[in-house]
């Protein structure tokens, strides 16, 4: 068959949503399928990716205040699918990309959205009051979930706010880890002294530097860390419209900002050689960056309000309340226990959640 993935918010530095559409793409050629991607870009390519993927840019212009990010046009969108003629469209943007279900049933073909974040907690953070927020979430959600075939959840804190209205086609698939490309046998040992910097604990905050991530948290968990005596360093690893900001917040504090790793074996390593990744963001819906750091047998703190409460069991890491001090708590706590025993427990997690798993959840959601 042929698939189509559709996503808008896709970039060279999109992080977990590229990470999941090119594992997701090459698991359907590996079963057999032909798949098309679909996403945005400065000007039109066409090019075959190394995993089997088409992948179909479509020019189209920066979403002011994202970054970088861009939109591409649904009217263009929608001329391009006509060319393709899709047998099943998979959708993996539920903002931008507004009407790809209905023009899926006008054509007959079986479409699947996959909500990749919680629109009450977007609509919370930044422009509406708590209630209002839901409201207005709840009205878009039955509208969108009514319009696809199936909508694609990735955890129970996602499908939270589809349930809370009754939508009857929402599925429950969660996505996977590369257990190969990250791995505890990546630990450097050389390296971590030279990214600590003399201190006795190494710190990872893995991923976007954007309002909803939080990255503020990690910085002022050292700050509580250092505070209270503790030898620590927190090295930064990413690129976003925060980080001038957070430099800023972060100055006098042993904290290292590495910028934008684009190698993966690169971020592969260091998450390997960290004693402790932070994951703080309150609204992830699964969160690739910790798993990550969990299959380098690193154990993590995350946002207990966040999804990352189903995936972190005890020994691997700790979910605690959304204030640094909670956040220092944690870290001190994973620290005394014993090396060997939290970087196996945080292994044995992420052997939990394999891409296979992944794709055949979806085909099967697919009808593939």
């Amino acid at each position: 068959m042929h698939i189509v993935q559709l996503a808008n918010f896709y970039g060279p530095r999109s992080g977990g949503l590229r990470t999941a559409l090119h594992h997701l793409g090459a698991g359907y050629v590996t079963s057999g399928h032909r798949v098309t991607l679909v996403v945005p870009g400065t000007r039109y390519a066409d090019d075959l990716l190394p995993n089997g993927v088409r992948r179909i840019a479509l020019p189209a212009p920066r979403i002011p205040g994202t970054g970088g990010y861009r939109a591409v046009d649904p009217y263009r969108v929608r001329g391009l699918l006509r060319a393709l003629e899709p047998d099943r469209l998979e959708v993996s943007d539920r903002l931008t990309l507004r009407g790809m279900g209905t023009w899926a049933r006008r054509h007959d073909v079986p479409s699947v959205v996959i909500s990749h974040e919680r629109l009450d907690r977007l609509l919370e953070q930044f422009l509406l009051p708590a209630a209002l927020a839901r409201r207005v979430a709840d009205a878009a959600n039955r509208r969108m979930a009514a319009s696809y075939d199936k909508v694609v959840c990735t955890t129970a804190f996602a499908r939270g706010e589809f349930d809370r209205i009754g939508a009857p086609n929402v599925e429950r698939v969660p996505l996977g880890v590369d257990l190969r490309t990250f791995s505890p046998a990546l630990r450097d040992a050389g390296w971590r002294r030279t990214l600590s910097a003399g201190a006795d604990a190494l710190l990872v905050h893995c991923g976007r530097l954007s309002p909803e991530k939080h990255v503020e948290r990690s910085v002022d968990t050292v700050a509580e860390l250092t505070e209270s005596g503790a030898r620590v360093r927190l090295v930064i690893a990413g690129d976003g419209p925060r980080r001038r900001a957070l430099e800023r917040r972060a100055r006098g504090l042993p904290v290292t900002f590495l910028g934008f790793l684009s190698d993966r074996a690169e971020v592969a390593r260091l998450l390997a050689s960290a004693d402790v990744s932070l994951a703080p963001g309150p609204h992830e819906t699964f969160g690739l960056a910790a798993l990550e750091a969990l299959a380098s047998g690193t154990p993590v703190v995350v946002s207990a309000s966040s999804a990352l409460g189903e995936i972190v069991s005890p020994g691997c890491g700790l979910a605690v309340a959304d204030h640094a001090l909670a956040f220092a708590s944690a870290v001190t706590g994973l620290l005394g226990a014993p090396e060997d025993d939290r970087r196996a427990a945080a292994r044995a997690r992420a052997e939990e959640f394999a891409w296979p798993a992944s794709v055949r959840g979806m085909l099967s959601i697919l009808g593939a």
